[in-house]
């Protein structure tokens, strides 16, 4: 597995695809005032694998979102994917969601929802109850959410999303990772997954772009999500003041350009919290990725080079104590990436009682090396401080 440590290997690898995922942009035509503004403000859509759905390449993801009004001018603008889960905002967030698909517009959107469960009995009652919330006889797509390893996709639970799918609950059969490459052979020997959610940014770059291809020969329809994370960081003290993003213009925009120009990508969920983050990201499914895009992020790089994991794995296991590094230092992410504190110190509280009891101050030296450069025993200090 390669790491990228240098801005100009970042940008030799980082911000490389493999030719067959990407588009060829073509060189616009001279057109009338009235016609470029037209194309300036174009949906663009995209096939999801082989579900038949056209989902526009830029969903909204509604982890974050609060204002329903939000929720329901996207839908105006003709974004067509939205994106949820029964855990967000202790369940608010679904009830929200559903609040803006009254009045006749469910048949417009394609609707995505999850569930952490660990048991069948549990995961049908989460179904049950997102559909209440939510204020819809079916889902469009129902995620297994946050399975990480091959382990957390046990043979009793896949039959309930089999048998939701029958009763006509949902339509298709997703699965959400951080970690592809680790669950990899389990989602295509299951066989009966359809599309999968995982992290997909500028700063994980290439890492999982074998297992991408893969699943997309398998006819798997691919979701991006954590699509500008690193490009907008919110809170810390390594150079950037809160919710600043005047230090390096353009980042959040760029960011989900990369991220558009693999043609593998069925739609990308960055979270949406207002009009103006709306405004841009509708952008970037018009504007090509260029040059300048290229420079605004190899600088966030090397900012955030030591603070953002890049969720390789290659750090899982190796501390003697038994902390859960990649899975502590991502949690830290959600707290000094989007402000979400509450969130980040929800997560770490799920960990085993034994990782949540280490304590990185106490040890003289750590063992943990990252390839990427990520100063793991000070990340993993700040994140205890906080969360624990």
């Amino acid at each position: 597995m390669k790491s990228h440590a240098s801005r100009r290997s970042f940008l030799a690898a980082g911000l490389t695809l493999p030719a067959a995922a990407l588009a060829t942009p073509q060189k616009p035509q001279a057109a009338p005032p009235q016609a470029a503004k037209a194309a300036s403000q174009a949906v663009a859509f995209r096939s999801l694998g082989k579900t038949g759905l056209k989902v526009t390449s830029v969903g909204f993801g509604c982890m974050l979102a609060s204002d329903s009004s939000v929720v329901s001018r996207a839908v105006d603008m003709g974004i067509n994917y939205f994106d949820t889960a029964r855990v967000y905002m202790g369940g608010n967030n679904e009830r929200m969601v559903g609040s803006c698909l009254k009045g006749g517009i469910r048949h417009k959107v394609i609707l995505s929802s999850k569930s952490m469960a660990k048991t069948a009995a549990e995961a049908r009652a989460h179904l049950d109850t997102s559909l209440k919330e939510l204020g819809t006889d079916y889902l469009d797509i129902w995620y297994m959410h946050s399975r990480d390893e091959a382990a957390a996709i046990p043979d009793e639970i896949v039959p309930v999303w089999e048998d939701a799918k029958k009763q006509g609950k949902i339509r298709f059969i997703g699965i959400s990772t951080h970690n592809p490459k680790a669950i990899l052979d389990r989602v295509i020997q299951v066989g009966k997954f359809e599309v999968l959610l995982s992290t997909y940014n500028f700063a994980v770059g290439s890492n999982n772009d074998a297992a991408y291809e893969r699943l997309d020969k398998a006819g798997i329809g691919l979701v991006a999500m954590k699509v500008m994370a690193p490009a907008v960081p919110f809170k810390g003290d390594f150079g950037f003041q809160p919710r600043d993003r005047t230090k390096v213009p353009g980042g959040a925009l760029a960011s989900l350009k990369w991220v558009l120009r693999n043609q593998r990508i069925g739609t990308a969920i960055p979270s949406i919290t207002d009009t103006d983050q709306l405004q841009e990201n509708f952008r970037a499914m018009s504007e090509p990725f260029g040059a300048p895009d290229e420079k605004v992020l190899a600088v966030i790089n090397e900012k955030v080079r030591p603070l953002y994991c890049r969720m390789c794995y290659q750090c899982a296991g190796q501390c003697p104590k038994g902390a859960a590094v990649p899975e502590t230092i991502r949690y830290l992410s959600y707290h000094d990436f989007y402000g979400q504190f509450a969130l980040g110190r929800e997560h770490f509280a799920a960990l085993p009682e034994a990782a949540r009891n280490v304590r990185c101050g106490e040890c003289e030296s750590c063992s943990v090396t990252c390839p990427n450069g990520v100063r793991v025993a000070e990340r993993l200090i700040r994140a205890q401080e906080l969360f624990a």
